[in-house]
């Protein structure tokens, strides 16, 4: 339940490919009523099984860079020649009304968004190993050979930027790493700033002598 002057908070998830974060944030929302996700528009091209609006907007190079041109998007980036981004306005809409957000984005994008919601709280996910992530980035047959071996490599470089994000989840047991997840979700929500907004009532009551 949200209380009235509420905010929500944005949570911000980054991963290298394989790593395991879009099954981990699909668990989170199905878990956790309280979690909303941003839904990114992308410029690369649908893949089997995804749905425009569902998965990504998928939208022309064109069309990205004309709201580009626009200042719509709160971070943009350009990942393996494609153009992915979030949009500004629907994001302060939604931490507005209390929910909570999370963004799937890049370490750049990781960035972007830092420097204009400072308050955010970012999440790094990484595999426990280097060779557990080849395997997951081959076992799960959506990318071509080079295509494979030029996520591992970008994975090292994603790598050198966890250090400065907030959290960092090691997704071995998935039912742990959802866990620790969902624990920083809950207790960032315990925080005595946002108690006093849902509880201020509850605790000027309890400080007045009877």
């Amino acid at each position: 339940m949200n209380h009235a002057g509420e905010q929500g908070t944005l949570f911000v998830i980054s991963a290298p490919s394989g790593a395991g974060k879009t099954s981990l944030v699909a668990e989170m929302l199905r878990t956790d009523s309280r979690l909303g996700v941003s839904v990114s528009h992308t410029t690369r091209p649908m893949r089997d099984g995804e749905q425009d609006g569902m998965n990504y907007h998928f939208v022309s190079r064109e069309e990205f860079e004309a709201m580009i041109a626009r200042g719509d998007f709160l971070e943009h980036a350009d990942v393996f020649g494609n153009y992915y981004g979030t949009s500004q306005v629907w994001v302060r809409e939604t931490l507005g009304k209390g929910q909570d957000v999370i963004l799937e984005i890049d370490w750049q994008g990781a960035a972007q968004v830092r420097r204009l919601i400072p308050e955010c709280v970012s999440i790094f996910i990484v595999p426990p190993s280097a060779g557990v992530l080849r395997e997951r980035l081959v076992g799960r047959g959506t990318d071509a050979p080079d295509v494979v071996e030029r996520r591992l490599s970008e994975a090292e470089e994603e790598c050198r930027h966890a250090v400065e994000f907030d959290y960092l989840v090691v997704n071995d047991d998935f039912q742990v790493a959802l866990q620790d997840l969902l624990a920083i979700a809950r207790s960032h929500r315990l925080r005595m700033e946002a108690q006093q907004v849902r509880y201020g009532d509850l605790l000027a009551r309890l400080s007045q002598r009877a």
